[in-house]
């Protein structure tokens, strides 16, 4: 069977494409490439430039590839910038999603994984957060993940689809350098940029409810996200119909942004400027950490990198585009 992964040419949906090629599925990509590098990509996998707003676009992709099922990670997803932008973010995020769903009934696919974000929680009063835990999002960018969430589930129960969703946590690292994250919207990529132009790495708010007062994330490596998703489109090729399977992808460690501020100097050798603590981001909670338990029973899934060697791994990359850097 083909995949079609929507937004393929990002940062993780790259890894996921070259996860998916590397068992043997063939898989389209579509993507606008507003945040998309095309070099990424295997050389065999086609790319089509578009966006999941255009159905015909869709529609052509489909059936020119014979699309069986669908990896969905085509989305807006800076909390700041939802904060500031919600219009943009729920036409893109919830929008693009229902014309893609309605393309993908219309075409008789059966298959369907949405990447989700453990922002559907907001701050959970649970630690660690497992998928019983309340989803009550503080942000426009969860709000858009849990109201997709919603759509993907009634979708499947009413046109036959098999559907997952997929909470994923803090993301970071590269399986190979040339695969690393290019923004500098993440936290990583956001100090190395900052100790490489010389100037302090911002940490926003050092007074919330932590050991160390500033928050608390539980970071996965993007490789093994995208074997998280591998495992999950396999299983929706066994879910019978109208059938969905939620879990969380993450490690289950909690590590604090002082605490990775510290490592990326470690791991980099820049050790000056320090660090410097501004206000809060409007929509930050203070910790939220993963129970991966359903998916490690599930599916026999679980973490095999440390954030160690996400540091590492993220800063070969940005050594490799930064001769600055270097």
């Amino acid at each position: 069977m083909t995949w079609l992964v929507t937004g393929g040419a990002g940062y993780i949906g790259a890894h996921v494409v070259w996860a998916l090629t590397g068992a043997g599925e063939r898989v389209v990509v579509l993507d606008d490439l507003s945040g998309g590098v095309p070099e990424r990509l295997p050389s065999d996998v086609p790319l089509v430039r578009g966006t999941v707003r255009d159905r015909a676009v869709l529609d052509r992709v489909i059936v020119d590839h014979g699309v069986a099922g669908v990896v969905h990670l085509a989305a807006k997803k800076q909390v700041g910038e939802s904060m500031e932008r919600p219009l943009e973010y729920y036409r893109e995020n919830v929008h693009g999603l229902t014309v893609l769903l309605e393309a993908v009934v219309a075409a008789g696919v059966r298959r369907f994984l949405f990447s989700s974000s453990a922002a559907v929680y907001g701050v959970p009063e649970e630690d660690p957060v497992t998928e019983d835990t309340p989803c009550r999002p503080i942000n426009p960018y969860g709000e858009t993940k849990l109201a997709g969430e919603w759509l993907v589930r009634s979708a499947g129960r009413a046109h036959g689809l098999s559907t997952a969703c997929l909470r994923y946590f803090n993301v970071a690292g590269a399986a190979r350098p040339e695969l690393a994250d290019t923004g500098v919207s993440n936290v990583i990529p956001m100090f190395f940029d900052a100790l490489t132009r010389g100037e302090p790495p911002r940490i926003f708010g050092d007074d919330y409810p932590t050991p160390d007062g500033t928050c608390v994330r539980d970071y996965i490596h993007v490789a093994d996200l995208a074997d998280a998703h591998l495992a999950v489109a396999r299983r929706l090729t066994e879910l019978p119909a109208g059938e969905d399977l939620t879990v969380n992808v993450g490690t289950g460690r909690g590590v604090s942004v002082r605490e990775l501020a510290d490592l990326v100097a470690e791991v980099t050798g820049i050790h000056e400027p320090a660090p410097l603590v501004v206000a809060r981001r409007p929509g930050d909670p203070a910790g939220v950490v993963a129970s991966a338990e359903r998916i490690g029973a599930e599916l026999g899934w679980s973490p095999r990198h440390g954030v160690r060697r996400m540091v590492a791994s993220a800063w070969e990359g940005w050594r490799l585009r930064r001769p600055e850097a270097r």
